[in-house]
């Protein structure tokens, strides 16, 4: 050791004789102490500073008087913190997702000791929160933590900028997020993290214009930041501004040419588009990079699914199965694959092998009932939309598919309450809104007709469709019949068969018929028995 360290190590020991109250000869840890002080003047590595903390350990489990013992315990929280802190920033720095979890152990283990001994470090307390906030952390420690270091670090703009960043990351409420950050960048106005975090925020909140000049100036603050261009991207996607969206992920893929997810955020950009050769040709480049990637191989046979290609679309899930036997996503799926392709006795097949091993599960319940109502198995779609009720009450889309299977099997009046009461969740919705005026303008049962609320209804769910749909034109005009209203009635038939495809023109031709001899129209009562 230099003249100059040893010089100033025994001044420290000097102060800390003097300030102790009682001769440290009568110390039994003060000799572990002194090689603890003079160790962490010197100390760098992370061994040195695992010397250090075992040396003040030793010290501590022998003896101190309590002055030596307070300055022992701050010593070595402060040194259990700084360990920490190194372990930490590590796995920020490019660690391999194999390790990381392991150092994050090795890393919150030495900080929540070390806030214990010393409980005013606001950048332990930021660290903390930072590594509860990743995958398999404790969310609610994390909570914890950055509520902590934002009020410990209110003389440090720096990292009080970071520590409200950090907290409106984890936080659920956007309005109390968007307080934070914008506190954040007043703060730190060159923080690329706070108005990139701030970006997403407000796109959340649908501002969208905002959302992008936050990103746009974050990309110049730190213009290799990938991540910032894929956010751009998204943001843009959603405001249609589709090729500049592209060339955000141009940009974010020439910085990262290896990386995958540029190449799949364009594939689902062209999805939206409806370029589905385009979205096809790119994941295809995907998937040569990464043939065993499950989020590429789905996207991929969604693409092929609207491409009518169920064949390919089916061999991509195969291959995600053959990966991950179990996954349900890819079970239900393949489901909806087969179901596309007429096969729905199989698709039914495969949703109720994917029930036994999950029969709570609510999206398989909706698609085994929306399965069962094309096959016309309404009892058992009834069923399985009462299994998913049961749980979720008021989960209008189960509402509102029961009351399908109801009114398909002629039960009218349960039909009208599942659909009133899905109304009350989703008053715009224009297929509850049809339906129900269906239903209440064709029933055949006389106490459960009202023509002028039918007329309401489906005045309604034409405004929502811009009256182009033909169906729900037709619910229209039989709204109309039903008040005995036949003119009117005639007239929004006659345009639902304008704009009919052409399976429906022989049922709408029927109705037309029906108004124009002055009948209201009546719906069956079951399959294949007519009315009375």
């Amino acid at each position: 050791m230099s003249p100059v360290v040893r010089s100033s190590v025994a001044a420290l020991l000097l102060v800390f004789a003097a300030a102790g109250g009682r001769a440290w000869a009568e110390n039994e840890g003060q000799e572990d102490l002194d090689r603890a002080t003079e160790a962490k003047v010197i100390a760098n590595s992370l061994q040195d500073l695992g010397d250090v903390i075992r040396l003040l350990d030793s010290a501590l489990e022998k003896g101190l008087d309590e002055s030596n013992t307070k300055f022992a315990e701050n010593l070595l929280g402060s040194t259990l913190i700084q360990r920490g802190l190194q372990i930490g920033e590590a796995i920020f720095q490019g660690t391999p997702v194999e390790q990381w979890p392991g150092l994050r152990r090795l890393a919150l283990a030495d900080l929540e000791k070390g806030v214990k001994l010393t409980p005013e470090r606001a950048e332990a307390f930021y660290l903390i929160a930072r590594l509860n906030a990743l995958p398999g952390g404790d969310a609610e420690r994390a909570a914890e933590a950055i509520d902590r270091a934002v009020v410990l670090c209110r003389d440090d703009a720096r990292l009080r900028a970071k520590a409200l960043t950090l907290r409106a990351g984890i936080a659920k409420d956007p309005e109390k997020r968007l307080v934070d950050l914008e506190e954040a960048v007043r703060l730190a106005p060159d923080d690329a993290a706070a108005l990139r975090t701030r970006g997403l925020v407000y796109a959340d909140l649908g501002k969208l214009d905002e959302a992008i000049a936050d990103l746009d100036k974050a990309a110049e603050l730190d213009p290799k930041h990938v991540g910032t261009y894929e956010a751009k991207a998204l943001v843009l996607s959603r405001a249609k501004k589709f090729d500049e969206a592209l060339i955000a992920l141009d940009k974010a893929q020439e910085l990262k040419p290896n990386a995958l997810g540029p190449l799949v955020n364009k594939a689902q950009i062209h999805v939206q588009q409806a370029n589905f050769e385009a979205a096809l040709h790119v994941l295809n480049q995907a998937y040569s990079r990464d043939a065993e990637n499950i989020g590429v191989l789905l996207l991929r046979a969604g693409v092929y699914e609207q491409m009518k290609k169920f064949d390919e679309a089916l061999a991509d899930v195969d291959r995600v199965l053959s990966l991950k036997p179990d996954l349900p996503a890819a079970m239900r799926v393949r489901a909806m694959l087969l179901a596309g392709a007429e096969r729905l006795d199989e698709a039914v097949a495969q949703l109720e092998g994917l029930r036994k091993i999950h029969p709570e599960d609510a999206t398989t319940l909706l698609q085994l009932g929306m399965l069962y109502n094309a096959q016309k198995e309404f009892p058992q779609a009834v069923e399985a939309y009462s299994a998913v009720l049961k749980q979720q009450p008021d989960l209008w889309v189960a509402l509102r598919g029961r009351g399908d299977s109801w009114l398909n099997s002629g039960k009218h009046e349960e039909a009208i309450a599942d659909y009133n009461q899905a109304l009350k969740h989703k008053p715009q919705d224009p297929g509850i809104l049809n339906n129900l005026a269906w239903v209440l303008a064709t029933s055949p049962e006389d106490k459960l007709r009202e023509g002028k609320r039918a007329i309401e209804l489906a005045t309604a769910a034409c405004d929502v469709t811009d009256y182009k749909e033909a169906h729900i034109l037709s619910t229209l005009a039989a709204a109309y019949a039903e008040m005995g209203d036949f003119k009117t009635a005639i007239k929004w038939s006659e345009r639902g068969l304008e704009v009919a495809e052409k399976e429906q023109i022989e049922p709408l031709t029927k109705e037309l018929e029906s108004y124009r001899a002055g009948k209201p129209w009546r719906e069956l009562l079951s399959e294949g028995e007519p009315a009375p």
